[in-house]
């Protein structure tokens, strides 16, 4: 088998009918939605597969709805190569739940819980602390960590290090016009994200403590698999040291960029990511050199996990 990591997107890949393949064709994702919709008192099939887009993508919602779909996609794959252990798994914010679950970190339920919670006290922070995020394309992130060391108005900070020129800001909204003009100013190019919440920045800070309480009585296992951490680029093992890692992701930078470059010195030779939307696809096209070897795909559909396990299967 190949050399293989795991990559599981967040918020942003959502869209109306994902993950509806996989309940039409298994019974298995069927129980799986329903089981998920207990626990979080939502019903999965009808805002993943009916919408409308405006009320799955709130927070409160999205969170579990997108990890459930993640979820339905490993859930298949491991159906389908039962043996198959990937080499590293890795999530990219919301996403690393996901990638806990894969490891064997956190049980499914306590997986749906998390998330769950996670999306209502980062929906609150929103609400009280209003904000947004923007990607900026065509500059480093030292760039910007020189922007903001020196700007001294509203709030914003690097919410997420994708790639080498793509560095996504957040923050209230008089820091970000404030730093989109000086980006702009160096010949960088700003895009709005269709986000209400200021993730990762200090806006959500409120939620950290509140959420670190709520995980005390969750049971953290040690990864069975290298799981590296967005907030640490790194992998941990001891499960205290995770909990505590995951109250404050939450408001810490994503730093997606080094977490990509360390599995490709490990030798990675193929990144599958499950989940919907093909968005860190993208970013690994950016990231990796154009003559490689390394293989990148993209799997929210029976179809193409079938595809998925054909090339980890190959020699």
């Amino acid at each position: 088998m190949k050399k293989t990591a795991l990559l599981f997107p967040g918020q942003g890949s959502q869209y109306v009918g994902m993950g509806k393949a996989f309940v039409e064709q298994s019974d298995e994702a069927a129980e799986l939605f329903a089981r998920a919709g207990s626990l979080c008192g939502l019903d999965f099939e009808r805002l993943c597969f009916e919408g409308p887009l405006e009320e799955l993508t709130r927070a409160r919602n999205l969170q579990p709805a997108l990890t459930l779909v993640n979820l339905a996609c490993h859930q298949y794959l491991r159906q389908r190569l039962p043996d198959f252990v990937p080499s590293h798994v890795a999530g990219h914010s919301l996403g690393e739940y996901s990638a806990l679950y894969a490891a064997r970190v956190v049980s499914l339920e306590d997986t749906m819980r998390l998330v769950a919670k996670r999306g209502e006290l980062m929906e609150r922070e929103g609400r009280q602390h209003p904000g947004g995020m923007r990607a900026v394309l065509g500059l480093t992130v030292e760039e910007i960590d020189n922007i903001l060391k020196d700007y001294s108005g509203g709030v914003v900070v690097v919410a997420n290090h994708n790639c080498e020129k793509q560095v996504v800001i957040s923050g209230d909204m008089q820091g970000l016009d404030d730093v989109a003009a000086i980006c702009q100013d160096l010949g960088g190019r700003v895009i709005p994200l269709n986000v209400s919440v200021a993730n990762h920045s200090p806006l959500v800070a409120g939620a950290v403590n509140d959420f670190a309480a709520f995980m005390a009585d969750i049971v953290f296992n040690t990864p069975q698999v290298p799981v590296l951490f967005n907030a640490t680029a790194s992998p941990i093992s001891e499960p205290d040291e995770i909990r505590a890692v995951m109250a404050r992701q939450i408001a810490s930078r994503v730093r997606w960029y080094e977490i990509i470059q360390t599995m490709v010195s490990d030798g990675v030779e193929l990144f599958v990511e499950l989940g919907p939307k093909s968005v860190l696809t993208g970013l690994m096209k950016k990231i990796l050199p154009r003559k490689t070897s390394i293989v990148c795909v993209q799997a929210d559909t029976p179809e193409l996990i079938d595809k998925v396990c054909a090339l980890i299967s190959e020699n």
